[in-house]
């Protein structure tokens, strides 16, 4: 008897080492998940994550961290994620930025945007603007093209910054629009706005959710929306391409990325999580409020849409004479 115990002890412990997933190996998430941030607290990516991370804890079962990692345009944090374990604890809030313009606009970048990433969804595409100081004598897209026009060379618009995706948008606007709006960068989007509320500068492509209060005040003309089709809490509001149909906006985006290997049923339950989060009407109708476009996505489609965006901006980049540095 007790040499029988003997060899089903040790046929079961042959048999356990053999098996190729632990007999008590745990459901994901078996520990906090960090979610890092590559820019520092307080802005949009940072606010949507904490939402998002504050949500999906409860379905995970387990807390969801929000680390920032901020600097060098974003590189720090997103390698960290590209060279992190692919076991789902460390996923990436990634936007334009960190894989389309990073990439196209710097010699050395320490990671593949499509290599040494696994899309898990697309969260949201913040509505871009194209307003102007009520000085400026139009009210519609075709009556600014008119007018710089007449003032070739003399018509200045402003970005948040060299290569920023109001930049290319304004680059992408000149080109189709055959005019030749100077650009003006600036360092963010707030002094961006406030030099064209001061009149300082006539045109501005700006993020909706922060050029909408000055548009309310007064102190600016919204004259368009940069997207394919008009923004459900602004139905007044035309697109650029119903007046250039050959527009394309070069998109800005946030999603989420795990490193390279993620497992496709850790993939899968993050997807599904952050999916339904996005879906919840408030939280929608909060994000569209502030003008942001809920995507959602499957992780396929972010990985198109990475692929497409590299591809437009890569035109843009172009169109502007911008070089890598």
């Amino acid at each position: 008897m007790k040499i029988a115990s003997t060899i089903l002890l040790s046929t079961g412990m042959a048999l356990c080492a053999a098996s190729p997933l632990p007999i008590f190996a745990q459901p994901y998430p078996a520990r906090a998940v960090r979610m890092v941030v590559p820019y520092p607290p307080g802005g949009a990516p940072d606010l949507v994550t904490r939402l998002l991370a504050q949500r999906i804890s409860v379905p995970l079962g387990q807390p969801v961290i929000v680390e920032n990692r901020a600097g060098a345009s974003s590189i720090i944090g997103t390698e960290y994620v590209a060279r992190s374990a692919p076991d789902g604890y460390t996923l990436l809030l990634g936007t334009t930025t960190t894989h389309v313009t990073n990439v196209l606009l710097m010699r050395k970048v320490p990671y593949d945007p499509l290599k040494d990433f696994t899309p898990i969804t697309a969260v949201l595409e913040p509505v871009t603007s194209l307003v102007v100081h009520p000085s400026v004598p139009a009210n519609s897209v075709l009556e600014l093209i008119a007018y710089a026009k007449r003032n070739a060379g003399k018509i200045s618009y402003s970005s948040s910054g060299v290569g920023s995706v109001f930049h290319l948008a304004g680059e992408s606007f000149n080109q189709v629009a055959g005019v030749s709006m100077v650009h003006v960068p600036y360092k963010g989007a707030v002094p961006a706005l406030t030099d064209a509320v001061a009149g300082r500068i006539e045109v501005s492509y700006a993020a909706l959710g922060n050029a909408l209060p000055h548009v309310r005040a007064g102190k600016l003309r919204m004259l368009a929306v940069l997207e394919g089709a008009r923004v459900a809490t602004l139905p007044d509001v035309p697109t650029v391409r119903e007046s250039l149909p050959g527009f394309e906006k070069p998109s800005g985006w946030y999603g989420f990325f795990g490193p390279a290997g993620l497992q496709q049923p850790v993939v899968a339950r993050l997807n599904a999580e952050i999916v339904k989060v996005l879906q919840a009407p408030d939280v929608r109708s909060g994000l569209e409020a502030n003008g942001q476009l809920v995507i959602a996505s499957s992780p396929a489609e972010l990985a198109e849409l990475v692929k497409k965006t590299l591809d437009v901006f890569a035109k843009a980049v172009k169109a502007a004479g911008l070089k890598p540095e």
